[in-house]
């Protein structure tokens, strides 16, 4: 969205006393790196220089703050209860067969053996076997190659919680 006057949920963003907005930032993204970056460039005048800062910081990230980042993403098919945004993001595995689920869970898992973390993608707007068979395909990656697929899929749903955040009337 660009426009000449700053959308209303950019102005209140922008408002927020730091630790208000770290809070917000963070649940778009648990990395702390991410978040400390966004907070320094605030304020902002459009949803496009988040989003531009988003991307950058993302770039910038080490595998150590990738990893943190991750921890923040329950496995696909296992939204956190009782967390509203990682229900309405895996939306795809609600209607799942229990075939579905079960495999995907078994998937998960031997992703998680493989990688040492959570298979993350960016979920929204897929079915949930687009995502099995974008796990099938990515198990066959080397953690190089994942790490860099991770970073992308991780700024896809950063920019989407940003959008929520910055762009609500």
């Amino acid at each position: 969205m660009t426009s000449k006057s700053t959308p209303p949920g950019l102005a209140r963003f922008n408002a927020l006393e730091e630790h208000a907005a770290a809070a917000a930032l963070h649940e778009a993204c648990a990395s702390t790196a991410w978040v400390k970056r966004l907070l320094a460039a605030r304020p902002y005048a459009t949803a496009d220089e988040v989003y531009a800062a988003s991307d950058a910081a993302m770039a910038e990230l080490t595998a150590p703050d990738l990893a943190e980042a991750m921890a923040g993403h329950p496995p696909i098919g296992r939204p956190k209860p009782g967390d509203p945004t990682s229900a309405r993001e895996q939306r795809g595995m609600a209607g799942a067969s229990e075939e579905l689920k079960t495999e995907m869970l078994e998937l998960n898992l031997a992703y998680q053996d493989k990688f040492g973390h959570v298979f993350l993608i960016c979920a929204t707007g897929r079915t949930g076997e687009q995502m099995r068979d974008a796990v099938k395909e990515r198990i066959g990656n080397s953690p190089e190659q994942e790490r860099e697929i991770v970073r992308t899929e991780l700024g896809k749903i950063n920019r989407i919680r940003l959008a929520r955040l910055v762009e609500e009337d």
